[in-house]
């Protein structure tokens, strides 16, 4: 709403500055008139009036820049403050790497189902507290390749999924909010290798 009425404000002060350019232009020559047919007292007046509204024409100008100078740096903030945290989300992300070959390696290990619930409870924490930061992992496997948000590796074939579709990660991608700070490495489907000729 405030953003409206400083747009509002804005437009309001330029086509002020424009009437005001419009008037001086009148005035300018009402003013030539007066200093050519009338006495010294209304010359000065004149003077003092073209004075005035240049002085007037000048402050709204200056208010106009001014207001576009401040929504220009609160944007500039705002984005500051929203992505000031991916120096810290790219160092968790090594963290989070390690988790997940910590589980993968419990899972393949028979004896290791405390170790592996331990590991899963710290991953899942983690996770958590990156959701908090609106640092999300990046769709992979069954989703159509982007190369916005994927790092293709490989190609493959794959009967399961139609060629230019993710098949599987070979390492997890992170945004944080809509920017990708680390891109998914991902194999690519080439469609099924047994095509009928």
């Amino acid at each position: 709403m405030s953003e409206q009425k400083a747009d509002h404000a804005v437009a309001d002060a330029a086509l002020e500055s424009v009437a005001a350019e419009a008037r001086a232009g009148d005035s300018r020559a009402q003013g030539e008139k007066a200093k050519r047919n009338g006495s010294p007292a209304e010359q000065k007046l004149a003077e003092l009036e073209q004075q005035l509204r240049e002085a007037n024409e000048r402050a709204l100008r200056s208010h106009a820049e001014l207001e576009n100078y401040r929504k220009r740096a609160q944007r500039e903030l705002a984005d500051e403050r929203r992505y000031a945290i991916v120096p810290f989300a790219r160092d968790l992300l090594a963290v989070v790497d390690n988790l997940e070959r910590a589980i993968e390696a419990a899972q393949k290990s028979p004896d290791a189902s405390g170790l592996l619930d331990g590991v899963k409870m710290v991953a899942t924490q983690l996770d958590g507290i990156l959701k908090a930061h609106h640092c999300v992992r990046i769709e992979t496997v069954g989703t159509p390749f982007d190369p916005n948000q994927h790092q293709a590796i490989a190609q493959e074939p794959s009967a399961e999924y139609p060629a230019g579709t993710v098949t599987r990660a070979a390492q997890s991608g992170y945004k944080l909010y809509d920017r990708v700070i680390r891109p998914a490495q991902v194999f690519v489907s080439t469609g099924s290798s047994n095509k009928s000729q």
